[in-house]
């Protein structure tokens, strides 16, 4: 790393979180040579970016909270949505110049893309170093969202409700990840009234845990009953429990903390990463769409009751081997109940095959707002795995 980063990288760290684009920004003119530089963040729908620019209040599109002003780009058929859906630098030329964009992306996240304007058309090192420095800016993002709230204001283009603001700690920092043996993604799309679906994930040395929940109700009720039963499930898990100790305890917990009749439906996976194999519980819970080979089919898993009905039951472990190259979709009953008749998901998973995950979940819940015209009655969620096979 040249000087020029350690100094980018050094100021940024010794300015205050709410100032560390900007600072990033600043040092970046002198890093690249660059006249303007932006960071364009996704914001919360995955259908726009939000630039932070405190000059910008008074244009169409741009909130202002207090001194801060965030300005709302809609993706749809932008160079910004092209950026990120191949993840490649977009160079366009103007006025003797360029405007260079470049994705911001952590381990598989799409975090948001970076925008500068040159004085000339880049050569390829350019290049190199401004992807370099996109890729330090989404190590920039992650590091200081932790301390303040201006990256979720920017991002929060639609106000949450309680409930939604409950629903949103429940699922994980990252909407992707990529590892050598995998790459998933997950997408979850609420209703109205927020229908408590969440998903999750987490990964060990060897083991990738996941799960896929949805809670009976809607609003706060909902949010409420999937608090206790993630909180529970990621509570097992980092105390070490086996996946048998993990659910018993999770159900066990949920009986205890709802009111009678409360469920929730889920399914939760461990993921031996060196040989593929593939433990899973079925809570009363749709069954998971595996593509393998070119065809898609139903994995038929044993349909255990959900949890929270009786406490003390013992669900069934069941097993299923994954085979290099195989994709295996999870979705909670939003994506498939009459709301959304009409999304032919194997149709969508037959012609997203070439598509990191990321993709394939944002096809799959268009899919799901066309067939509904954005009236969902129930939350949509989808969870996909693509399995290329263990370390050799």
């Amino acid at each position: 790393m040249g000087d020029g980063y350690r100094s980018l990288l050094g100021r940024v760290d010794d300015a205050a979180p709410v100032d560390a684009i900007e600072v990033a920004e600043a040092e970046l003119v002198d890093v690249v040579g660059a006249r303007d530089v932006s960071l364009l963040i996704c914001d919360y729908t995955g259908r726009a970016v939000v630039r932070f620019d405190r000059s910008s209040w008074a244009r169409a599109g741009v909130r202002r909270n207090g001194d801060e002003t965030a300005e709302t780009v809609p993706l749809a058929g932008t160079a910004y949505e092209r950026v990120l859906r191949t993840q490649r630098i977009d160079v366009e030329e103007v006025d003797g110049g360029a405007i260079v964009r470049a994705p911001v992306t952590v381990r598989g996240d799409a975090i948001g893309v970076l925008e500068l304007r040159v004085p000339q058309p880049p050569v390829p090192g350019v290049l190199t170093e401004v992807a370099e420095v996109a890729h330090a800016f989404g190590y920039v993002v992650v590091a200081n969202r932790r301390y303040t709230d201006l990256f979720e204001w920017g991002q929060r283009t639609t106000p949450f409700t309680l409930a939604a603001e409950i629903q949103r700690r429940l699922l994980p920092g990252a909407f992707s990840c990529d590892a050598d043996e995998f790459s998933l993604a997950g997408w979850l799309e609420p209703a109205s009234t927020v229908g408590g679906d969440t998903f999750d994930y987490a990964l060990d040395r060897e083991t990738l845990h996941l799960s896929i929940t949805d809670a009976v109700g809607n609003d706060v009720n909902a949010s409420l009953l999937a608090t206790v039963l993630v909180s529970s499930l990621r509570n097992g898990r980092r105390r070490g429990l086996d996946l048998h100790e993990q659910v018993s305890a999770a159900n066990d917990a949920l009986a205890a903390h709802s009111p009678l009749g409360a469920f929730v439906t889920g399914q939760v996976i461990r993921l031996d990463l060196d040989t593929g194999h593939a433990t899973i519980v079925n809570a009363g819970h749709p069954f998971p769409i595996l593509l393998r080979h070119g065809k898609v089919a139903e994995v038929e898993l044993h349909i255990d009751i959900p949890f929270g009905i009786y406490p003390g039951h013992r669900f069934a472990l069941q097993s299923l081997a994954l085979e290099p190259g195989d994709r295996i979709l999870f979705v909670t009953d939003g994506v498939l109940d009459r709301n959304s008749a009409h999304v032919d998901v194997p149709e969508v998973l037959g012609r997203t095959t070439e598509l990191h995950p990321r993709e394939v979940v944002r096809e799959l819940s268009d899919a799901v707002i066309a067939a509904t015209g954005g009236e969902l009655k129930d939350d949509s969620t989808v969870l996909c795995l693509d399995w290329r096979g263990p370390l050799v």
